[in-house]
Formats: structure tokens, sequence, C-alpha cells
């Protein structure tokens, strides 16, 4: 055959030689073998070149049991999860200049049970290495980590002194009740931004979170600034120092103070905000309070969402709150215009005829009022709402309004329900707060739980609020112990409730729910 030409074609009657590979003897036991520069077999390879050697078997980690996180020298912590890739990542850097100075190459890693109690952590290595001449020899190695107990320093500084920390968060809301702060209470659940606080205490207007580490603190306050309108002060305090390293020691503290407007207020716009938000109101009800107020006229259903910023150029306060709404008794109901939906709400504007129901059997005053609640009411319902006709208001942008403007002699907030005691299927869960309880007002504990209780009949009406935080199952939960009165009473679907998790004695199970110990029912 030329040189080139194309190779005969089976069945052409042409002989082809089989194609063998070659073979050679190995230089030290004789077997027949496929060549390479070593002239060794795989077996007499492995028995006089070990490429492990000098790659250490043993060595230690450090482990904080209380915040469980793993020492990450020379002074990081990193929190990670028993056979967890971020614990593997954690033991492999402690063995990385080992290899690097061996010029020895990882190709794989993996966990080797070991007892939960034994404090030992086995990894099986699979080690590559050129060798002889470049031959490639891949062999698994065992390495062993004893674990070392230690607490980090935040967690060291709290078990000697809860009192010695390093930042506070001063949380504070001017308002006469603390709405606000149930609902955050359960965003920082969620989100786990108070897992890492020393101590949560109560105190006048707000709550104080204490942390061993000023960029805890500032990310909770990060956090928070996501989820509400603030205003934020900070300052710091020099404790000690050492003239001869240059080392300070300072107390930093964040205060940060919430707007004044929740959820339900009744606003009344000055004559200058109304004109700026482009004729809104001048009276608003607040809708929503995240990062950004959401102003809804009830006449027009215009909303507008005031930034914090913004809000401090007009500083207005609520004219009045939802201590001050009224019942009222819906006689009758007349849709001015189709259902619409703004901002993931639905809205339909309707002329209503209410009276108060504190004037039933007295007198026979009945109220013709425009409202934005015409697709939930029905005659015979119950509503909440303000009392512009009877109430007693020191506002001078209210006084103004009224002076300026025809205004309803009633403004309609949410559809109500008669009220009645009975178990839930859900639950919420609450973080460790200390009380005060030398300085509480007589009657303080009595005003708390009703507001609460007031918290979660809110969560079971409005849809809207219960987005952005978990409900779980609550097991005491018995229907044979509910009321049937007032069956058409909104309930939470058990599709949105959650699997309480409960610790056990496991060891691995305390710390996978390491994130929520601080937490209580």
């Amino acid at each position: 055959m030329m040189p080139g030409s194309a190779p005969p074609a089976a069945g052409s009657g042409m002989f082809v030689p089989t194609q063998t590979a070659g073979t050679v003897l190995c230089c030290m036991c004789g077997v027949s073998m496929q060549p390479n520069p070593a002239n060794m077999c795989a077996r007499c390879l492995r028995a006089r070149v070990d490429i492990t050697e000098g790659v250490p078997r043993n060595a230690a980690v450090v482990y904080c049991p209380d915040c469980f996180s793993y020492l990450q020298p020379p002074r990081s912590w990193l929190r990670a999860g028993p056979e967890s890739p971020e614990l593997l990542q954690i033991l492999l850097r402690r063995l990385k200049h080992p290899l690097a100075r061996l010029r020895v190459s990882l190709s794989g890693a993996e966990f080797v049970f070991s007892e939960p109690h034994s404090k030992r952590l086995r990894l099986k290595l699979r080690l590559r290495r050129e060798v002889l001449n470049g031959i490639v020899l891949e062999q698994t190695h065992p390495v062993e980590f004893v674990v070392h107990d230690r607490l980090c320093d935040s967690c060291a500084r709290a078990q000697a002194n809860p009192d010695q920390w390093v930042a506070v968060v001063q949380l504070r809301q001017h308002v006469p009740h603390r709405r606000t702060f149930l609902y955050l209470e359960q965003l920082l659940i969620k989100h786990g931004q108070a897992a890492l606080a020393i101590r949560v205490a109560s105190a006048p207007g707000g709550l104080d979170f204490f942390f061993g580490s000023r960029s805890h603190a500032a990310r909770l306050v990060d956090f928070l600034g996501t989820v509400a309108p603030i205003q934020t002060n900070t300052a710091k305090q020099l404790v000690s120092h050492d003239t001869k390293s240059f080392i300070y020691n300072y107390k930093y503290t964040f205060s940060v103070e919430i707007c004044p407007i929740c959820r339900e207020d009744l606003i009344a716009l000055s004559p200058k905000a109304s004109r700026d938000l482009g004729g809104l109101g001048p009276l608003v009800l607040c809708t929503k309070v995240t990062n950004a107020i959401a102003l809804l006229d009830p006449l027009t259903l215009r909303v507008h969402h005031l930034e914090e910023k913004k809000y401090r150029v007009y500083n207005f306060k609520a004219a009045l709150t939802s201590k001050q709404l009224v019942q009222y008794m819906v006689l009758d109901i007349e849709p001015e215009s189709p259902e619409i939906t703004i901002d993931g709400s639905r809205y339909q504007l309707a002329y209503a005829q209410v009276a108060r129901m504190s004037d039933f059997g007295k007198n026979d005053t009945v109220f013709t009022v425009r409202t934005h609640l015409g697709h939930r009411l029905n005659p015979g319902d119950l509503a909440l709402g303000y009392d512009l006709y009877g109430a007693n208001m020191n506002d001078d942008d209210m006084d103004k309004a009224l002076l300026r403007q025809n205004l309803p002699e009633v403004i309609l907030v949410k559809k109500s329900y008669e009220k009645r005691r009975r178990t839930r299927r859900w639950k919420l869960k609450r973080l460790p707060v200390e009380e005060d309880l030398g300085n509480k007002a007589k009657g303080e504990e009595d005003r708390r739980e009703d507001e609460y209780k007031k918290f979660l009949d809110d969560l079971e009406l409005d849809p809207d609020l219960r987005l952005a935080i978990n409900l779980y199952k609550n097991e005491d939960y018995r229907s044979e112990m509910a009321s049937t009165v007032g069956d058409d009473l909104p309930t939470v679907p058990i599709e949105e409730l959650i699997e309480d998790l409960t610790l056990g004695d496991d060891e691995e199970e305390e710390e996978e729910d390491g994130a929520d110990a601080g937490m209580v029912e």
C-alpha cells in the first residue's frame, strides 16, 4: 500500500495484520505491562514511592460550642454545620500549605463517619503527584482532626459578663403603642438578624440590642433601613487604650428612630405638603409602612409613596391613631365605581350609610360617607373608622383642613368583627426580651398583652401583613375547642403555616437549630 493511500476495505481479500500493543516486563517483579518511563508496574511503584510522605495525618481545629463556629486563623470565626461544604473548606485550608510545600495536588475529599461525641472529624483525601520521569500517581490519604472546644471572643465576653458589650442599637419610636415593634420582632426572627445579639432589653419607647461586635450592630441597622423608614445617629465612647501599641477600645452606640407614622393612622397634610404631593389629601390614610410610607387618599384612591428623607422635609404627625378608632354599623352600601387594584391591594369607591354603635338606643344619628371599602362592606357589617364629627383633635393642619374644605364626618378604615375568645391553629415566636420590672408602670403588662392580641387579630384579617413573616403550627390547637360563633371570621390557611422545629437531644440537631436557639415561644 502506497504512503498516503486509503486502507483496504474489509472483504477486499488483502491481508491486514492485527495491531497489538507492545508490552514489556516489569524490572522489579517481571510482570508483563505496558511500557512507561520507569519500566515498573503500578504495584511496584506504590510499594517503593509514597506520595503521601510528609502529608500530616493528624490536625486540630478550634470550635465554639455557643455560636457553632470554627476558628479560621488568625482571628476569624466561621459558622458551619456538621459535614457541610463550609466545614470541609475550613478543614482543607488547614492542609493547604503542607500540600503546596510537598507539591502534591488534591483531586478529591470527602467526610468519613465518626461518632458525634468523639470530638473527631475524619477526611479521606485523594492526592495526586508526579513521580519518576513524568509518571502521575494517585493515592488516598486519611486525615483526622481533633476538635478543641473554645469560646470565641464575643461568646467569652458574654459568658464572663453580659454587660461587656461593644455596640448597642437603641431602637425607638415615639408613638403610644408598640405595634411596630411587634411586627419588626417577627421580621428579625425570620431573617435571623437578632441571633448575634448578646441580649435584648426593653426600654421606654423601644428596644435595646447589645452586640459583642460593631459589625454585627451595623448589620442590624442596615437591615432596619430596608424594612422601616428610620433616621440613624452614631456615637462612640473611649473605654481604654494602650499607649505603647496604639490600641483603642471604644463602645459604639447606634440611635435608630423610626418614623412616628404607623399603618392605619389618619394624617392631615399641610397645604404645602398637599401641594407638593400633587394635590393629595388633605386627609390621607397610611396603608403600608416599609422603607417608604404609602399614603392613600380614601376619597379619590390616589396613592403616594413617601421616602424617609422626603418625610423629614414635612415632618407631619398622625392626627388620629388606631387607638382612636370607633366602631360603626353599616346600614347601606352603594358602589360608585368598579373594583381596582393598587399596589397589590383592592379598593372600590362606594357611598355608605353608617351609625355609631354607641348611639344605638340613644339617638338616630346616621352619616352618609364616601369610602374605599366598597368591595368588603355589606349592610349589617361592622366597620372601624375615625369619628371626625365628634373627635377632639389638637392638630393645626387638621383645623386648617376643616376650615378650608368640606371634609367627611367619618373616615372608615377597615371591616370589623365581633370579639370572641378562641384558640388559633397558629402561633408566633418571640425574642427573649429582658424587662425592667422596677420601672414598669401599673397596668403596663395588661396593656401590652392587649396590644399583642390585637396584633394577632390584624395578622389573621390581613393577608398582605402575613407575607413577610413566618407563622408556625400550634400543636396544642384542638378544633373542638374553637367557638362556632361568627364562622365568617377570616382564618389563616393551613398552607401558610410552617412546622415548628423542636430541639432534640442529638447534638447535630442542636447545631442545625443554633440560629434559633435564642428564641422563645
